[in-house]
């Protein structure tokens, strides 16, 4: 139970997942108010992710029943105790690994990869105090990711909301908590694609696209999109793509060794079925990396063929949140965005209010859409 006392918390406006085949339903739950190093936030927009589909889906195991979403941005509206890098009236986005500042990999400053993130608020479901703020008829819920952003307010790790400037539009930024940082990182911090190297994208979703505008920022060569969608690979030459190929009708690998014989230096898998990774994996030329950023359920395995993965001198790197340092990447990638060198908006498929959130979901899961955003201020008010 929270260290707070119940009748401080505040009623708000959430949408709860509780077993895989339940529709997710948006309804009044227990908010307790921020403790110590914690912050509240009103949340401004909330982005509908493949990840919160996963769960829904039954594919991973979190801890339930659990109020949903991981991608956010909003205005910081109370301080727990000791809380000095933030002040109410900041705007914030949310991260979903917020750096506890003291393990091993915080201290080696790779907070993308923080223990504590890792085990006990993803793991867990609970903030960094083992504790959740979230109650309904003084049963817990769980925190998803140290977020929970399909809800009016959070209370989140302060170390979790970044504070970015004032004047970019806020619901739209939300974007950048996940599927930016995640593609962008994925090609800058983990590959370091350099200028001029040949790059593929296989999925143009939120994240795929977000790589296909890292690859585009990193001036590679060759930016080639990978997709069973028309709109989607239309939507990827646009943002950047200078080839694309259409896996529906052709097989990918084969497509990809036509347009660059030699192999591909870099290529980027932003589905994570083990198809793609396999493609990835196999489309790759002399000392080429593939990224895993996609994410399968849990326990698949992929087959590669060691002998060549060595001889070609070849790597496979997995990425997680496109090991950025929240703290220093997000406000940037908001600055690249207001400077007019990313494109989010085109990437927002649709604005919903936090009710109709099973129908975002559905949307997502049709294959159609890019990134509807919750916005909960669109609903009715408490």
């Amino acid at each position: 139970m929270s260290h707070t006392h119940h009748h401080d918390a505040r009623t708000v406006r959430a949408a709860v997942f509780t077993e895989p085949g339940r529709a997710v339903h948006t309804v009044d739950v227990q908010l307790a108010p921020p403790g110590p190093g914690e912050v509240e936030v009103a949340i401004a927009g909330a982005g509908v992710c493949h990840s919160d589909l996963h769960v829904v889906k039954g594919e991973w195991d979190v801890p339930a029943p659990v109020v949903l979403g991981h991608e956010g941005s909003g205005v910081v509206t109370a301080l727990g105790d000791g809380v000095t890098s933030l002040a109410v009236g900041d705007h914030v986005v949310l991260s979903w690994v917020p750096g506890c500042g003291s393990c091993r990999q915080c201290e080696r400053a790779r907070p993308w990869q923080c223990e504590v993130a890792a085990t006990v608020v993803a793991a867990g479901g609970v903030l960094f105090d083992g504790t959740g703020r979230w109650s309904r008829d003084g049963a817990t819920l769980h925190h998803y990711l140290g977020v929970s952003s399909f809800a009016e307010r959070v209370v989140v790790p302060a170390a979790g909301a970044v504070r970015i400037r004032k004047d970019a539009p806020l619901d739209v930024v939300a974007l950048v908590g996940c599927a930016v940082a995640t593609g962008v990182g994925a090609v800058r911090n983990t590959a370091g694609v350099e200028e001029g190297a040949t790059v593929a994208v296989i999925g143009c979703g939120g994240v795929g696209l977000c790589c296909i505008q890292g690859a585009r920022l990193a001036k590679a060569g060759r930016i080639i999109a990978v997709d069973i969608d028309a709109g989607k690979l239309e939507h990827a030459r646009r943002l950047g793509a200078t080839d694309t190929i259409d896996s529906a009708a052709t097989d990918a690998v084969a497509a990809l060794k036509e347009l660059v014989p030699e192999g591909l230096d870099y290529i980027f898998d932003a589905i994570g079925k083990i198809v793609t990774t396999e493609q990835a994996i196999a489309a790759l030329g002399l000392g080429g990396a593939a990224v895993i950023v996609g994410l399968p359920p849990t326990g698949s395995t992929a087959r590669f063929d060691p002998l060549v993965l060595a001889e070609a001198n070849q790597r496979i790197l997995g990425s997680n949140y496109g090991s950025v340092d929240p703290q220093r990447d997000i406000p940037g990638l908001v600055d690249l965005y207001m400077e007019g060198e990313l494109d989010l908006d085109s990437m927002v498929s649709g604005r919903r209010p936090l009710e109709d959130v099973q129908h975002a979901l559905d949307d997502l899961a049709g294959g159609g859409a890019l990134r509807t955003l919750l916005v909960p201020s669109m609903g009715a008010q408490a």
